[in-house]
């Protein structure tokens, strides 16, 4: 018996392996802690002049995050056909772990993706506007919509309309003319 097949089966075991290793996903890049130069994307003011939670947005393609006054406008980024597509972590304030609603916290973040989220509350994001309230633990985001109102939901469950249109948690409602709100005219 030749080493010839021993040889091109040890290199093609190999080349399988190093193939499999290749592929394996990117790790999503630490979320960086808000600092007083953290600017809102959308409405160009800085993070630390709004209350409520906060978003900021890892992109490949840009070294520095892409800051957002509210969590809400976060989730509303990976939205829009317009923005950056390369996107490599979402991340929003945790408001499990959030001092206050006043100050959400520098360093308290959670991937979106995992977090769920409170909709529909009595309480306001950084513009004013309603928010999308993370929560890391299901029981306190319950806790939070028993206390404010609002229902809870997952990240892929959070209604388009919701993020991009009039805010209302069951989807965009229409405006006295009978017609519904153009998401890309939304002032946050």
């Amino acid at each position: 018996m030749t080493r010839a097949p021993l040889l091109l089966g040890l290199a093609l075991g190999a080349s399988f392996w190093l193939a499999a290793c290749g592929e394996q996903k990117a790790e999503a890049p630490p979320p960086r802690e808000l600092t007083a130069e953290a600017v809102g994307h959308f409405c160009g003011m800085n993070l630390m002049e709004h209350v409520g939670p906060k978003g900021q947005i890892l992109l490949a393609s840009r070294p520095e995050p892409v800051w957002f006054s509210s969590a809400r406008d976060a989730v509303a980024f990976s939205l829009l056909p317009e923005e950056a597509k390369d996107i490599r972590a979402i991340y929003v304030s945790d408001m499990a772990k959030a001092p206050t609603w006043e100050e959400p916290g520098a360093s308290n973040w959670i991937d979106a993706r995992k977090a769920v989220f409170v909709i529909g509350s009595r309480l306001k994001g950084g513009m004013g506007a309603d928010e999308t309230v993370p929560f890391s633990e299901r029981a306190k985001a319950e806790a939070f919509a028993a206390e404010n109102g609002g229902r809870v939901v997952g990240f892929n469950e959070i209604p388009r309309d919701y993020v991009l249109g009039s805010g209302e948690a069951t989807g965009a409602a229409p405006d006295a003319t009978g017609q519904r709100p153009d998401p890309s005219r939304s002032t946050h």
